[in-house]
């Protein structure tokens, strides 16, 4: 999809003005305990989701709603949908140029930029969203990361996480990897590199215009998020074959992304608000969806019709093979890349070994003889 060109340099440098001296306000400050005096500020977010859905916009609201109320209101972030300041997809660049101060979305989407970036949200065949959240917290993948946002005049704070994904909507079935060339599908990051190695024409469309484009036959199959969204984006009514797993999407995390001078420039204690209130927002939203998706695959299936289908050992051989492939790719031939892939790789390989002991073991047992 084309990015618009949603601002002028001119429009930008106002914006980006009046927003960061709206940060050096201070109106009739409050004496605390301890002395200090905070000021009012008023932020506003860009994010990548509709408002219809609730729980990756939750992502948003919950950080905005927690840095309001454990502020008394001085510091106040609003979120507006995808596309009401700009669009789903520039998200990232209205952050770094200060037309907004914040956002919410997810780095794989602008790969673009720099490839690396995708570690950010997730890779094929890469971490579950708990092993994610250790990557990022403790195996140096925060610090990494935000080695690339500086770059953008960005830093990053995980704000939420949807748990593994689902495979995808496809209007015909899926057997073999010769069954997906020719077709165009919706998938961003990765993924969609992978999927072109395999034949299909990948495209990154924001949520909300994926339904209108598989319904009118713009695209052949289409991945989102899981169940529970994809229920609200009524994908089920344009395709009936609902593909698991996700392998492209195993623990994507979404960020909100900080303009660096706006950052800068608050005290130190909303700093440490506004990354408590994203801490929330990340365990938040996993727990939520796995509360959800259950109830949801249920109702697709029984009430809209919906025909699950696993991806063959076949198609999953071939992603993970295609996956590895650009990975060393990649790294032969972009430093940066390789600077975060290779200890990633590392970290990956360390804790599937332990999780294969710990949680795999449990969990395949209850399956096998629930």
């Amino acid at each position: 999809m084309k990015r618009r060109n949603f601002i002028t340099n001119t429009a930008i440098g106002a914006t980006s003005a009046a927003t960061l001296a709206a940060c050096n306000q201070t109106t009739t400050p409050v004496n605390h305990e301890g002395g200090s005096s905070l000021p009012e500020i008023e932020w506003r977010m860009a994010t990548s989701w509709p408002l219809s859905l609730d729980t990756i916009y939750g992502g948003a609201t919950t950080t905005c709603d927690r840095v309001r109320e454990m502020t008394d209101g001085r510091f106040d972030i609003t979120p507006y949908p995808g596309g009401e300041i700009v669009g789903g997809l520039e998200v990232f660049d209205a952050v770094q140029n200060g037309a907004v101060e914040c956002g919410h979305s997810a780095s794989y989407y602008y790969i673009g930029k720099n490839p690396a970036l995708a570690f950010g949200t997730a890779v094929p065949f890469g971490l579950t969203a708990q092993q994610q959240n250790a990557w990022l917290y403790h195996g140096g993948g925060l610090e990494a990361m935000r080695k690339i946002y500086a770059e953008f005049n960005i830093i990053n704070f995980p704000a939420g996480n949807t748990g593994a994904q689902m495979g995808g909507w496809f209007k015909r079935e899926i057997n073999t990897p010769e069954d997906l060339k020719g077709l165009k599908m919706r998938i961003p990051g990765l993924g969609g590199k992978v999927m072109e190695r395999l034949g299909v024409n990948a495209q990154a469309l924001p949520g909300g215009e994926i339904f209108v484009a598989l319904d009118r036959g713009a695209i052949d199959a289409a991945e989102w998020v899981g169940p529970y969204d994809d229920e609200k984006l009524g994908l089920y009514k344009a395709a009936k074959f609902y593909y698991y797993p996700g392998w492209w999407e195993p623990g994507p995390t979404l960020d909100v992304f900080v303009n660096q001078e706006a950052w800068d420039k608050l005290p130190k204690e909303y700093q440490e608000i506004l990354q408590t209130a994203t801490y929330e927002a990340n365990i938040n939203m996993l727990a939520k969806y796995d509360a959800l998706n259950r109830d949801a695959l249920q109702t697709l299936q029984e009430e809209h019709g919906v025909q699950l289908r696993a991806y063959s050992q076949d198609i999953l051989q071939a992603a993970q093979t295609a996956a590895f492939e650009l990975y060393e790719e990649n790294a032969s031939n972009d430093a940066t890349f390789k600077e975060v892939y290779e200890p990633w790789k590392e970290f990956r390989d360390r804790i599937y070994f332990w999780n294969s002991i710990n949680d795999l073991s449990i969990a395949s047992f209850i399956a096998e003889n629930k």
